[in-house]
């Protein structure tokens, strides 16, 4: 009868019923298509990307980042971290086995109940040793429900780690485009405090001369101080990209190597796809909704508060007070027991824990929705930003052909005392701005490709994590 009552228990807990909903996916309404249709390349959404840009220094720096980044390496040992929750929450699931020993040196008191006889000895030492196992049945999926929580966060985490990836490789990639655009900026300015100052010294040897007025002197020399006012501005700009990259790298600030000019680097081709393969490419709308399944799952753990829990206890040892027979079969001792707990009245403590419980599911599935309304949004900003940066790009390369002609005329007239050296500097000066912004409007087209990579994610962000390093535990 009692090996029947305990297989009863044992299928009870096998076969027990799980509390608690079900997770099931909300429903996403995505866009049928992007706002701005680009050529297709979808298998370009799985490659590694940046090597497109046709720079080995880039290619180097990103493979470092990935290899020595302090973020990255968070995140992994946060894998560890929720991996060995996951252990520590399964193992609820099955019996626990401990053991326990002491000697003790005791003295009984003479005038207790029974009263020690005359003669006999109060001091005694007493030797104990237990070997104990418990179980606790989950019949109403409790256990079951924690696990599957802690199984979502260990997802939750690798997407984490992913999105960490994701952000890296991107942010490398556009720090880089920005350093070569403001390398290119301070070989501009520098070109044109050269000329400029050329310009100055022919002036000076015209006033002199009496050729040219003083006002005309000054203008030229404020238009050089201006080039020249240019320079320690992009140095600083220069200097604190650096740093930023070098933090990317896992270094202390530092120089960074160069590559390509930002005019050598070539653009990548840009990744496609419908929008509803990004709730299947982004990590962090992944990760979200990892975060909505624990949450489901935490409810069902929450309300098996309600439920009587069921516990086996076993206990086998020995106990004597002589070392000689201790563990001698007199000596042994051992236990068995059944215990049923629950709740009869809380004053609404489960109540409120399950409330709370349904509250953060709530919250994780308005914020699974609000990350994906987030992914399409910056999905089309990018691929907008994309298209209006080359169109940008090249009516501001026809507006520094026009100004060219109209510097090169301007002085040309100068020249010939048509006109006073105003219009002249007005020209110089609005090339110089148009040849800066020039550089800036290339780099943002470079760096709206990076966008899209980033807004649409895709398969090679698993090439980059496959670079990254790995957590030390994996889930079995």
């Amino acid at each position: 009868m009692r090996i029947l009552t305990f297989a009863t228990l044992l299928a009870l807990s096998a076969s027990g019923c799980t509390i608690g909903p079900d997770y099931v996916r909300p429903d996403v309404q995505a866009p049928e298509a992007w706002r701005i249709a680009l050529p297709e390349a979808n298998e370009m959404a799985n490659t590694r990307w940046w090597e497109q840009f046709g720079d080995p220094v880039l290619n180097e720096l990103i493979e470092t980042a990935l290899r020595e980044n302090l973020d990255v390496q968070i995140a992994a040992a946060r894998i560890d971290q929720f991996i060995g929750t996951l252990q520590a929450t399964g193992a609820q699931a099955y019996p626990q086995l401990g053991y326990g020993a002491d000697v003790s040196r005791n003295r009984a008191s003479r005038e207790g109940q029974p009263p020690i006889p005359p003669g006999v000895d109060p001091n005694f030492t007493l030797y104990q040793a237990t070997l104990g196992a418990s179980w606790q049945l989950d019949l109403f999926g409790r256990v079951r429900r924690l696990s599957e929580a802690a199984q979502a966060q260990v997802y939750a985490s690798e997407q984490a780690q992913r999105g960490v990836v994701l952000t890296l490789v991107s942010g490398v990639a556009s720090s880089y485009i920005a350093l070569r655009a403001l390398d290119a900026q301070r070989e501009i300015a520098e070109t044109t405090a050269r000329n400029f100052g050329e310009t100055l010294r022919i002036f000076e040897l015209r006033f002199r001369a009496g050729l040219v007025s003083e006002t005309e002197l000054m203008q030229v020399r404020s238009q050089y101080k201006q080039a020249l006012a240019t320079i320690p501005l992009i140095e600083q700009q220069i200097a604190a990209t650096e740093n930023r990259v070098s933090i990317l790298l896992g270094r202390n600030p530092a120089p960074v190597a160069r590559g390509k000019s930002i005019n050598e680097l070539l653009a990548p081709l840009i990744p496609s796809g419908l929008p509803s393969t990004l709730l299947l490419r982004r990590p962090d709308i992944l990760q979200a909704e990892q975060n909505l399944v624990a949450a489901n799952a935490n409810v069902g753990a929450t309300r098996a508060l309600y439920y009587p829990t069921i516990s086996l206890t076993g206990l086998l040892g020995s106990v004597s007070t002589s070392a000689g027979n201790f563990l001698s079969g007199p000596a042994s001792a051992w236990s068995v027991g059944a215990g049923l707990t629950g709740p009869i009245f809380t004053a609404g403590a489960i109540e409120g824990q399950v409330k709370s419980a349904e509250a953060q599911k709530l919250q994780a599935r308005l914020a699974y929705q609000r990350t994906i309304l987030n992914a399409f949004r910056e999905t089309n900003d990018a691929l907008v930003g994309v298209q209006k940066t080359i169109e940008g790009a090249a009516l501001q390369r026809e507006r520094v052909v026009a100004l060219r002609e109209f510097a090169r005329l301007s002085r040309l007239k100068f020249e010939y005392g048509l006109i006073g050296y105003l219009e002249v500097l007005v020209a110089d000066n609005e090339l110089f701005a148009a040849e800066l912004a020039l550089v800036r409007t290339d780099a943002d087209r470079y760096a709206q490709v990076v966008n899209v990579y980033q807004a649409m994610g895709g398969g090679w962000v698993d090439v980059a994590d496959s670079l990254t390093p790995r957590p030390i535990a994996r889930v079995q």
